[in-house]
């Protein structure tokens, strides 16, 4: 038994939830849980609620509809970001590649740090106007 409770996943809301979980399965590299896949026939193109999962299985993400959402405004703060995921790269190159890769899914870059030569980084917003950070970091 552990001491402590185990993440399970992050739950996001969306009120585009298959869209927003796309743009994280091809980001990411993740895959649908079974049954959440995209249909054939797409007759479930739009469902409540998905779950994307790791390499190993592992839970990632979810994402659960919902009928509105505002848009975060950071970095304003009349709507507040609430959460932002970080994401680690190795190198600045793979920053930039990794910048590219997720404005042609979809993201928009909200701030350019690349400049800090602590942590040079770059704040985007996923689709549905998460924002979320992808940095040259340690491990």
């Amino acid at each position: 038994m552990s001491a402590y409770p185990v993440l399970m996943h992050t739950a996001l809301d969306a009120t585009d939830c298959r869209g927003l979980a796309e743009f994280y399965r091809q980001f990411l590299g993740l895959r649908y849980r079974p049954g959440d896949e995209i249909t054939a026939d797409g007759s479930d193109d739009d469902p409540d609620w998905l779950v994307l999962l790791g390499p190993t299985g592992h839970r990632v993400f979810a994402f659960q509809k919902v009928p509105a959402l505002a848009r975060p405004t950071w970095p304003a703060h009349d709507v507040p970001k609430q959460m932002h995921h970080d994401f680690r790269v190795p190198t600045i190159a793979e920053l930039q590649r990794q910048r590219q890769r997720a404005e042609e899914l979809g993201a928009t870059l909200l701030s350019d740090r690349t400049s800090d030569a602590d942590e040079p980084l770059y704040v985007l917003a996923d689709p549905a106007g998460h924002p979320f950070c992808i940095l040259v970091g340690p491990e």
